[in-house]
């Protein structure tokens, strides 16, 4: 049975959502990788290949979280200053730990902060990014226009998400693995089984791609990419800053 969040305020919805990633922050990456079966690699390098970097050679990533794509960027990107910021201290106090033990460090920082407030002046990055995140955030359009202001006109926001099917055979397997499996499978690792409860309900959740087109729109955007990735699991989203 699917949870419908937009019954939920949003301001219980973060308090619910930072309590769930603090209660699984020690095993988010193994849990990603196995419930993806590995796919999560290539998921992020599709989406740091389509950035661009122009001006400033800074990209922000939003809704970090362990920092797996601020470094994967960082890798691809040697000559660019990530910046990572997520809402949930324990998510940030892992990405700093792994950063630590990077033998080669690349130009990564990390911050706690609001992706509907981020602390940063306009204009201040050539790409913004944010890779499973923007389903979590209940003022979507808050945090796509926070996005697209911190960013040069010409600049991109990436938005890497996991979405319901179109195909209505493949959503009825999907939807079971979601609320069903991926559960099941993360409670043998980790006691928080209604946290990967409700990542399969926000999923489900999320608007449909052409919905989300719009939002981006709205928020300032022109799309320029918006790509399927294994089977319309996941969705690549690209728009450019207009002006």
């Amino acid at each position: 049975m699917v949870t419908d969040h937009k019954k939920i305020l949003p301001e219980k919805q973060t308090q619910m959502v930072r309590s769930i990633f603090a209660s699984i922050s020690d095993r988010y990456d193994f849990l990603n990788h196995l419930l993806s079966f590995g796919q999560d690699f290539v998921w992020r390098k599709k989406a740091v290949r389509s950035m661009h970097f122009f001006s400033t050679m800074k990209c922000l990533d939003v809704a970090t979280g362990t920092g797996d794509i601020a470094f994967a960027t960082a890798t691809a990107f040697p000559h660019v200053s990530v910046t990572g910021i997520d809402f949930s201290p324990s998510m940030i106090a892992i990405a700093n730990k792994k950063w630590s033990r990077k033998k080669n460090s690349p130009s990564v920082a990390f911050i706690t902060g609001d992706a509907t407030q981020l602390p940063f002046p306009d204009n201040s990055f050539d790409t913004a990014v944010i890779a499973f995140g923007i389903r979590n955030i209940p003022d979507r359009q808050k945090a796509l226009e926070e996005m697209v202001r911190v960013i040069l006109p010409g600049g991109r926001v990436v938005v890497l998400e996991m979405v319901s099917q179109q195909n209505r055979w493949i959503q009825m397997w999907y939807q079971w693995y979601l609320c069903h499996i991926l559960p099941t499978i993360a409670s043998f690792f980790s006691p928080h089984k209604k946290a990967y409860r409700y990542l399969g309900d926000s999923i489900l959740q999320f608007p449909s791609i052409q919905d989300f087109h719009a939002l981006m729109q709205k928020s300032g955007l022109k799309i320029i990419t918006s790509e399927s990735l294994t089977m319309g699991i996941t969705q690549l989203f690209v728009g450019q800053k207009l002006g």
